[in-house]
């Protein structure tokens, strides 16, 4: 089987004809850049992917890393990767032409993020996080801060993570235990232990930067008291350069089902003296610094996710195209040539779902990276805050609609293959394990629902909700002026009002009573998403429907196949996918509370 991992048509499609990508360069920002010089760093990302890490993905995956000696022994290709990843600039790339950076747009670093996601997930997850990490020092940090630590986390002598969770609390971090307390020189000892972090230790780097939330001694309960500190696994000197070991100790490492190329570990900081950290920003606002951090690992995660059931997908279609097996229903003769799977109706339609499933997540996941570069440098004011406004209500949406739909699309690739799809010997199995921690990974699907139903919704008095309802009422009324789509309308009009309609009905029963209110916010996060991708192909279906009816003869059966393909996933989803919401609003509207009222003593 090829090593493909994303469809660079596709890509294509999503930048300069979804997107229009190409416009940005109208923003005095990227006066100095062109599509060539986009398409140039895209083109150096994906070399790396497939030299660099796509070399290794099983490799990482069987031999794990190990912790011996009060070190990690990773493997070298992992090593070969993060140098290479350096090198080309990419863990800088969006910075300023002044910082050492490539100043380019937050898209094409995502683009360029997620060829390497697919050609491993878990190796890319050092790169990943210590970008997100250097993001929040260059946000929130002071000049001190930005001075010792910035340009050591871009060329890549220093690696970055987050340390938020702790044995005793997940998502709860206003519950967090570890502490923080002031010394004379106004650095703070940090005490405590996180666990589940991601790449928090590794011979990759240098140094390692780890952001970490804590409690300043006296500090309000709950999470108005929390703080964030740099605390590096060595000090570093005035100068730049290394100095001793901080009291940060791993304490273990622990061993996922998938992403097992990057080291997921268990920290202690100060078991003896304390380590030494510094406070980022201003005391009591952590939370608000880190959300920055854990807001852009969330697209990367729905990235990732979509950048995995892809290359399932792509796995999973040239095997059907390949493989001889059976014949169809309407032919008796058993001497007949076997057909290649492909032709089975039942085996289209799993290719459908997870093109629906992949292409639909992946646009969706890029439409949220350029609201974040909207967020920074769209011309006007109110274009800034309308994108960060949508940015922050879909943000839920994003990282938890291609992590739950990416695992159905995987496990879709394992049955095309049959017997082929679950022994090691294909990439399929792997990709379903390593894709299986989406869903947990920043946020389960839970918190996600609560964040959606019971905070988004209802922030800025409701108005980022019906400011993106406008958005699916404007396209609407587009695709009802394109005969060929125009039957794609009705259906998704109608999930619109329904939706709407069980959300004043959900926000009455939570402000009647919260706890019911909520219980189904899981079920409410997965009809939105539902919604939303039917939006977004939607959209999609618009510029194909455009260039089919152009019909152009010199082009090219390939293209013309191309935009049906599209149109094709587009039905797919809106007569296949979206009718589910119909049975999810009905659960809603009524509010079941079988779960609700299914008490611990009844299990």
């Amino acid at each position: 089987m090829n090593t493909i991992t994303l469809n660079q048509r596709d890509i294509d499609f999503l930048l300069y004809e979804f997107l229009d990508t190409e416009s940005l360069l109208s923003r005095a920002r990227y006066a100095e850049h062109s599509r060539e010089s986009f398409d140039a760093t895209i083109d150096g990302a994906k070399n790396i992917a497939e030299k660099y890490y796509a070399n290794h993905y099983h490799k990482g995956d069987a031999e794990e890393p190990v912790f011996e000696d009060d070190s990690v022994t990773l493997i070298p290709e992992i090593q070969a990767a993060w140098d290479a990843t350096a090198e080309f600039g990419l863990l800088g790339a969006s910075y300023d032409f002044e910082e050492g950076g490539v100043q380019l747009p937050e898209v094409i670093c995502k683009v360029c993020g997620t060829y390497i996601q697919a050609a491993n997930s878990g190796s890319s997850g050092y790169y990943f996080v210590t970008a997100a990490a250097s993001n929040v020092i260059r946000a929130f940090g002071n000049e001190q801060q930005k001075s010792l630590f910035l340009s050591s986390m871009m060329d890549g002598r220093s690696a970055g993570t987050m340390a938020l969770t702790e044995p005793a609390q997940g998502s709860t971090l206003g519950d967090i235990k570890t502490s923080a307390t002031l010394q004379p020189d106004d650095s703070y000892l940090i005490r405590g232990q996180k666990i589940y972090i991601s790449n928090g230790d590794h011979s990759l780097s240098d140094n390692i930067v780890h952001l970490v939330l804590a409690r300043i001694e006296g500090a309000p309960k709950g999470t108005r008291g929390i703080s964030l500190f740099i605390v590096p696994k060595f000090l570093v000197n005035t100068d730049g350069t290394i100095g001793e070991r901080n009291d940060v100790v791993l304490a273990g490492l622990l061993h996922k089902m998938g992403n097992r190329s990057a080291t997921s570990t268990v920290l202690n900081f100060g078991e003896q003296q304390g380590a030494v950290g510094y406070l980022v920003g201003e005391p009591h606002q952590g939370l608000r610094y880190m959300f920055q951090m854990m807001n852009d690992l969330r697209i990367g995660v729905g990235l990732g996710a979509s950048a995995l059931a892809y290359r399932g997908y792509l796995h999973a279609l040239d095997y059907a195209r390949e493989r001889p097996q059976g014949r169809l229903p309407s032919n008796k003769d058993p001497q007949a040539p076997q057909v290649k799977i492909i032709e089975h109706a039942d085996v289209r339609r799993m290719l459908l779902a997870q093109k629906s499933y992949a292409e639909g997540s992946l646009a969706l996941c890029m439409y949220a990276a350029s609201l974040a570069e909207d967020c920074k440098t769209a011309v006007s004011t109110d274009d800034r805050e309308q994108a960060a406004s949508l940015l922050d209500f879909l943000t839920p949406i994003v990282k938890s609609f291609p992590s739950k739909y990416g695992c159905i699309s995987n496990d879709l690739a394992i049955q095309v293959l049959g017997g082929s799809g679950y022994i090691r010997e294909y990439p399929v199995e792997q990709l379903y394990r390593d894709q299986r921690l989406n869903p947990i990974h920043e946020g389960t699907e839970g918190i996600h629902g609560l964040d959606l139903l019971g905070r988004k919704v209802l922030s800025n008095n409701g108005q980022s909700y019906q400011l993106f309802i406008s958005l699916i009422e404007k396209t609407l009324a587009d695709a009802a002026a394109l005969p060929e789509i125009a039957h794609f309308v009705p259906p998704i009009r109608e999930a619109i009002d329904r939706t709407q309609r069980v959300t004043e009905s959900l926000l009455f029963s939570i402000k009647e009573d919260p706890d019911l209110g909520l219980a189904n916010a899981t079920i409410y996060l997965d009809m939105f998403g539902q919604v939303v991708i039917s939006w977004i192909w939607l959209k999609q279906a618009i510029i194909a429907a455009g260039q089919v009816s152009l019909n152009h003869p010199e082009q090219a059966d390939s293209e013309v196949g191309f935009y049906q393909g599209k149109l094709y996933a587009a039905q797919y989803f809106i007569n296949r996918e979206l009718p589910q919401t119909i049975q999810k609003a009905a659960l809603l509207g009524l509010n079941d509370s079988t779960c609700f009222y299914m008490c611990d003593e009844y299990f």
